[in-house]
């Protein structure tokens, strides 16, 4: 049964922690603010260097891709699929969700599949459901963490296709959506063949001068290549982090609201006791006075009693 100094310990608990969630809560809006901000600011980059393939293509003459050639689906193509994950906590279904979305996916491609992880528990999820995870990434926890890691897995994805020619990487991870959640999505990286051509020739130049290529073209090309897979990986990085933090926000949300509900219901608990104690003591404090009373009409009755018997 709780007596009024427990209640008091589960109140000064309660209160602890929650001040603990509004805490977290505080910290994942303000990596939202920093991950959005970082998004925004790569939006006008992304736009420019895909102006700059652009320029080159017409240029070099290039209007349109090649004739699309059906892919062959046969055991010697390789499917690689880097999944981004989280690895803390407090952050509801988001690792289930998207590795049951890239379960379902892959069971569609044909090939050898070969997956990445970025995060210990999707990893871990992967596993469980027969994947052989190639290599495994620390999630970075800031906006600066995030270029180190970009540049780990373009240095990864140029050895695989080195060594095999037939390979498709696709990038899996959970985007935000429009005012709140977040939905798995899966973005094809590389290769950049005659559908992404076609792509990048659909866009519209800005004015009616075209810029000209200066120095060597290819390496010109190259290097606009290299920036449009970084700023793409980014996104999806910094996608992927918002929509974690947005999970846990959500999460911390709820909590703070049930922990107010506790506080509230161990408020009401505490105050009923104390005034059933309160009645108690009153209740204690009147039938005492009562029986004085009593004891006090009595002993003068007595002492009347005895004063006619002299008489």
């Amino acid at each position: 049964m709780d007596t009024l100094e427990s209640l008091r310990r589960k109140l000064e608990g309660a209160g602890k922690i929650k001040t603990v969630f509004s805490t977290m809560k505080e910290v994942a809006a303000s990596k939202i603010g920093q991950y959005e901000s970082a998004e925004s600011s790569l939006g006008d980059y992304f736009r420019t260097v895909e102006l700059g393939i652009l320029a080159y293509f017409k240029e070099e003459k290039i209007t349109k891709g090649r004739e699309h050639k059906p892919i062959k689906k046969t055991e010697e193509r390789t499917v690689c699929a880097i999944v981004l994950g989280s690895d803390q906590g407090l952050v509801g279904q988001f690792n289930d969700t998207l590795a049951e979305f890239v379960t379902g996916s892959l069971k569609e491609m044909q090939g050898n599949k070969v997956v990445w992880a970025v995060g210990e528990r999707v990893h871990y999820l992967l596993v469980d459901d027969g994947y052989t995870v190639q290599h495994l990434f620390a999630v970075p926890q800031s906006v600066k963490a995030i270029t180190p890691l970009v540049a780990q897995l373009l240095q990864q994805s140029e050895t695989m296709l080195e060594k095999a020619l037939d390979t498709e990487i696709y990038i899996y991870h959970n985007q935000p959506k429009p005012g709140a959640g977040y939905t798995p999505t899966i973005q094809r990286l590389l290769p950049l063949d005659e559908t992404w051509r076609d792509s990048i020739t659909k866009l519209h130049w800005p004015s009616g001068n075209l810029p000209e290529v200066i120095g060597g073209k290819k390496e010109t090309l190259a290097a606009l290549i290299r920036e449009y897979l970084f700023v793409s990986l980014f996104k999806a990085l910094a996608e992927s982090l918002m929509s974690e933090n947005a999970s846990r926000l959500a999460a911390m949300q709820r909590a703070e609201k049930n922990i107010d509900e506790l506080l509230d219901d161990l408020h009401h608990k505490f105050h009923s006791l104390r005034q059933s104690l309160i009645d108690e003591e009153l209740f204690d404090v009147v039938s005492g006075f009562e029986a004085l009373k009593n004891e006090v009409k009595k002993k003068g009755k007595e002492e009347s009693d005895d004063k006619e018997t002299k008489f």
